[in-house]
């Protein structure tokens, strides 16, 4: 219900505010909001060639191609002047993403046509892994800490091993693999779900869990700060780790309160100091390497562990492959029927995707995200933060709602102030902790058609914050 009202509001109020900057003259036109791509100039106004100043007319008449530009620089968009069937068009900044109908185009094609690959193929590594037997060994040695976070979950249930996968990957920035993980486990979890339609406390827990991005390896991030000239794109790992780290504990804290759950269980401290554990042991091991070594170590630990757990899965499926003839198929078989599932998964949560992505094209596209950030850094700056720190905060703020969108300002950023400045190293930060929850909230409930995603999305949001507020003071303290 939160989720739907949310969506009717980003969806209505752009279109409201897209009309009424048409008909205020705000606007020149708003072909771009639903026919333009990202990165299209945008058209301010149209005159005669008459209208224009003498020095734009001499000019544009002197051009080969009859276009002008003026304004070039890095902190201002350009003023383009096109001559063209006696009129000329004005054009000044670019749009922020596509428009309406190419988002229809780029959900399908860009965004559900790959995942479907990366669900086919995972969905069918975990069906190997389910005939085998070892999602089911697996479950049971983590059962302990599992039933202590997760009391609803019966022990030794499927869905433990599923979800551990999804963290895995999470923790290892395996964002292709994290996914069909996660899917599968709330499929698991939906068949112990007594309301079909109404998210369970296994399932909240989960999803807050899996939205509060704890990474450990941001390999992406690296390398958009390699990208960009940074003098050690692996200089904000740290920050992210803390970052995410407590914005995890975070989520488990607020769902756990609400949810009731023991937190002086001996297992659930000891699972958690373990994890704290690993974290410190990895940092002190990249710590204590050169710049190449940490580039080399981040670069390729996610990538082999990946290829480690593709490697166990089939050679386990060749050892166990009496269990597959008991079963009535074979190991390739059975890969092929659970890729056909993953296929089929891709196909159920594309509405919910499709429905979702639309709706913030129509926000970024209409100018009111763009509002709503100027008056957030307004009022930062009004209480004395850091204008490097506002300079941030559109990462933060586009975040939730489309990675592609605050992973472009991102890089803006890094270009605009240097990947080495504040600015530059607080919105890697941002992006590196936290999720796209509005997305990750269409996928995840879509695919085992939930309506009542009950406080779901509340929690994450204010995860959402916490993290952000977090990214600022551990970035102050770093940097």
């Amino acid at each position: 219900m939160v989720l739907s009202r949310f969506w009717l509001v980003i969806f209505i109020s752009s279109i409201l505010f897209v009309v009424v900057s048409l008909f205020s003259g705000n606007s020149y036109t708003i072909d771009h909001v639903l026919n333009g791509k990202k990165d299209d100039p945008i058209l301010l106004s149209e005159h005669y060639l008459e209208q224009m100043p003498v020095f734009i007319k001499d000019s544009l008449k002197k051009a080969p191609d009859q276009t002008m530009v003026i304004n070039r620089d890095t902190l201002n968009a350009d003023t383009t002047y096109v001559y063209k069937n006696k009129v000329v068009k004005v054009f000044s900044g670019v749009q922020k993403s596509d428009g309406l109908l190419p988002t229809c185009k780029s959900t399908l094609l860009d965004l559900i046509l790959p995942l479907m690959a990366y669900l086919a193929f995972f969905c069918g590594l975990m069906e190997l892994l389910i005939i085998s037997g070892a999602s089911e060994k697996l479950a049971k040695v983590l059962s302990p800490v599992f039933v202590k976070v997760f009391p609803s979950i019966p022990k030794n249930h499927p869905s433990i091993s599923y979800m551990t996968l999804n963290f895995a990957a999470n923790f290892l920035g395996l964002d292709s693999a994290a996914t069909p993980f996660g899917l599968k486990a709330m499929e698991s979890l939906q068949t112990i779900n007594p309301e079909k339609d109404k998210a369970s406390d296994a399932q909240i827990m989960f999803m807050c869990l899996h939205a509060s991005g704890l990474t450990l390896i941001a390999t992406s991030i690296i390398g958009y700060r390699a990208a960009a000239g940074a003098s050690n794109p692996a200089d904000v790992m740290l920050p992210c780790i803390i970052t995410s780290f407590i914005g995890t504990i975070a989520a488990f804290l607020i769902v756990g309160v609400k949810q009731k759950i023991n937190f002086k269980s001996a297992s659930l401290v000891l699972g958690l100091m373990v994890l704290i554990a690993a974290i410190v042991g990895l940092l002190m091991y990249v710590n204590h390497l050169d710049l190449i070594g940490k580039n080399y170590f981040t670069s390729n630990l996610s990538a082999l562990i990946l290829v480690a757990i593709i490697a166990f899965t089939l050679i386990l499926s060749f050892v166990k492959e009496k269990k597959f003839t008991e079963a009535g198929t074979t190991v390739y078989e059975a890969f092929v029927t659970g890729a056909n599932n993953g296929v089929k998964t891709g196909v159920t949560i594309f509405p919910y995707v499709l429905g979702m992505l639309v709706a913030i094209s129509l926000f970024r596209n209409s100018g009111l995200f763009e509002i709503v950030s100027n008056w957030v850094a307004f009022a930062f700056s009004n209480m004395g933060v850091n204008k490097q720190i506002t300079d941030a905060l559109p990462v933060a703020l586009l975040r939730p709602f489309s990675s592609a969108g605050s992973r472009g300002f991102l890089i803006d950023s890094m270009n605009t102030f240097g990947a080495d400045s504040m600015t530059g190293r607080l919105s890697s930060i941002f992006q590196c902790s936290a999720e796209s929850t509005f997305y990750v909230i269409a996928v995840y409930f879509g695919s085992v058609n939930i309506k009542n995603t009950r406080y779901a999305l509340g929690t994450m949001l204010l995860v959402d914050v916490i993290c952000v507020i977090t990214a600022i003071f551990v970035a102050s303290w770093f940097f």
